[in-house]
């Protein structure tokens, strides 16, 4: 049988169940309820989606994907380990480094610090540091000098300046007092901006210096290595380190910053699972609305059922009527969605200016601003599931309208 007849008798039901007021309230608010889980589930998604990137853009461009790390002492022949990671097709740079884990002096106390000794021929391979960085900061690092370039964090807790000389101490071989350990110097040449942990913990000196300090002339502590997908870095960091003939220990990001990846995943999963009961419970007000609706045309139902009109054609009209409410919500939630989703960061900023708040503190985490990155797939599938959701609140109501008895329905007007 053709749909055009229940079809439009669906769209004259809906447009008289407007003049009802109550039916006409729970009927708003259940496109009010699903439109407002369709557009906080897009927002939220665009947020996590943001996160991810700024992990992997901003994050994981400064800190490796992996790294092989001598035992005990440095690798004595880095260039070759370098040259069988490059044949690996899934490994896209390399690059050696040198590494000194010291303390440094701060009012109140001291500060644990990581020193990397970096070869700026090789770092750009595998990090974007030079990016959080002026060009003439980058620069003093291809001296071989005692230069060093802190994060902006740290120097301001270290209450340094350019051009301060600030003392790292590093423990000496079976000492037991911080008065054993060796001092070493270094003049602040800049700093970085990058936020997060690494800015306070994180300092950058000249590879060649810094070997020759630790009388490592010509070595290297091990190799950074930077991946084409970061979540399958420590797989690819197993089979380059288990081909190597010489012992290193092997590291991966997701040892270091796996934290965030795993909380953002496990925020996004939370979120969607809250925000799709939320457009669940929208949906009930569809079965509300539905049942009334019903009651409410019972005879018109008795009327049209003894004309002939099959019990199909009956679901169809009242399955049309709560399709349009979840249709009606979702393409109102889809659009408020997008729009805020695309805007939020400045949306944040204004919030932040107008009430002299912060809402993402950068020395607490790698970022200080709220990120938003909208995928069509989200926003596609968000709006499916709503549509589906509201269709299968619409099944039970139209049922009931079709299991009514044209007899008792009419006696009974």
């Amino acid at each position: 049988m053709s749909l055009k007849l229940p079809l439009t008798i669906g769209w004259r039901f809906y447009r008289q169940r407007q003049a009802n007021g109550f039916i006409n309230f729970i009927s708003f608010a259940s496109t009010s309820g699903i439109a407002l889980g369709v557009a906080v589930l897009i927002i939220v998604l665009s947020v996590m989606n943001g996160f991810e990137r700024e992990l992997q853009q901003r994050l994981l461009g400064v800190t490796p994907h992996g790294e092989l790390v001598g035992v005990n002492s440095p690798l004595q022949d880095w260039q070759s380990m370098a040259q069988s990671a490059e044949q690996i097709p899934e490994i896209k740079g390399v690059a050696p480094f040198v590494r000194l884990q010291g303390l440094v002096q701060k009012p109140g106390g001291f500060q644990g610090i990581q020193v990397t000794g970096i070869d700026l021929a090789y770092e750009p391979k595998v990090s974007t540091i030079a990016d959080y960085m002026d060009e003439s900061t980058w620069q003093t690092l291809a001296e071989d000098a005692n230069n060093i370039v802190l994060g902006q964090a740290l120097m301001q807790q270290l209450g340094l300046n350019i051009g301060d000389t600030v003392a790292m101490y590093t423990p000496q071989k079976n000492a037991t007092r911080l008065t054993q350990a060796k001092s070493h110097r270094f003049v602040v040449t800049g700093s970085y901006k990058l936020g997060g942990e690494v800015e306070q913990t994180q300092a950058y000196v000249p590879m060649v210096y810094l070997a020759r300090l630790l009388g490592h002339e010509g070595l290297a502590s091990g190799i950074r290595i930077k991946v084409d997908n970061v979540l399958q870095a420590q797989s690819v960091i197993r089979e380059l380190g288990y081909a190597q003939s010489e012992y290193v220990y092997m590291n991966d990001w997701t040892r270091t910053q796996g934290h965030l990846y795993s909380d953002i995943q496990l925020v996004r999963v939370v979120m969607y699972l809250v925000l799709a009961l939320v457009i669940a419970v929208a949906c009930f007000n569809i079965v509300s609305t539905l049942v009334m609706a019903v009651r409410d045309k019972a005879s018109e139902v008795a009327i049209l059922m003894t004309m002939g009109l099959q019990r199909f054609s009956i679901m169809a009209i009242f399955m049309l009527q709560g399709a349009l409410n979840g249709l009606s919500g979702c393409a109102i939630g889809g659009v408020v969605g997008v729009v805020i989703a695309q805007n939020l960061s400045a949306i944040a900023k204004a919030i932040e200016s107008a009430f002299g708040i912060q809402l993402l503190a950068g020395g607490i985490y790698f970022i200080d601003f709220v990120p938003t990155q909208l995928e069509l797939r989200d926003v596609a599938f968000v709006i499916f599931m709503g549509l589906v959701m509201s269709l299968i609140a619409t099944v039970y109501p139209a049922w009931k309208a079709s299991r009514i008895a044209p007899a008792a329905a009419l006696a009974g007007r």
